[in-house]
């Protein structure tokens, strides 16, 4: 009972495949100039991630070890060292010796970020973390500090553009001031409620 009905429902769901195939091969061709212009990300976007310095210099890192904690892909490696009064490398009284994050088995979920009481990691703009080597996919302490480069091994422009042209690792990521913001009144309320 089917076979007529079938074949005209088959037929005819090959023409809208076919007119859609038509339309797209005689319509306009969009060529895309990627190393040169770049899409502007959006505010929120993840890339690679930075550490970040206080203002005298120490590092924000503490050592704490929660981003590794958070992180789903186990990708974060965190040694802690103590602090001395010579040798004095963040506020706290340790400090994180060694930092790593294996950037190839990073599924840039932002926990990390969201982990860190300190704001001491964050991530950023920059979207182009592909290379070659497996090696230079882990990031160290040093590359994480550092920012990241702007040319790459080509002389091409690396940097990010975001909606709002504030090029690459904006000091405070949105999520961050939206959430702040919303514990903010909620506190706010709360008191009013309690007292």
């Amino acid at each position: 009972m089917a076979g007529p009905f079938g074949v005209l429902r088959g037929t005819k769901n090959t023409g809208v495949g076919l007119s859609t195939t038509l339309r797209s091969l005689l319509g306009r061709n969009i060529t895309e100039q990627y190393p040169e212009v770049k899409h502007a990300v959006m505010p929120r976007f993840r890339g690679r991630h930075k550490l970040h310095l206080h203002a005298n210099g120490l590092e924000k890192c503490v050592g704490c070890s929660l981003c590794a904690a958070a992180c789903p892909a186990d990708c974060i490696r965190v040694v802690a060292a103590e602090n001395t009064d010579e040798h004095r490398v963040s506020a706290g009284e340790r400090y994180a010796q060694v930092y790593e994050i294996n950037m190839s088995r990073c599924i840039f979920c932002g926990y990390c970020e969201m982990a860190c009481p300190f704001d001491a990691i964050t991530l950023g703009n920059d979207w182009e973390l592909a290379d070659l080597n497996r090696d230079q996919m882990i990031y160290t302490k040093d590359a994480l500090l550092a920012d990241p480069p702007t040319k790459d091994a080509y002389g091409m422009n690396r940097r990010a553009v975001t909606r709002g042209d504030e090029g690459l690792d904006s000091p405070l990521p949105v999520w961050l001031e939206e959430t702040v913001a919303r514990e903010t009144t909620q506190r706010r309320a709360t008191d009013r409620g309690q007292t």
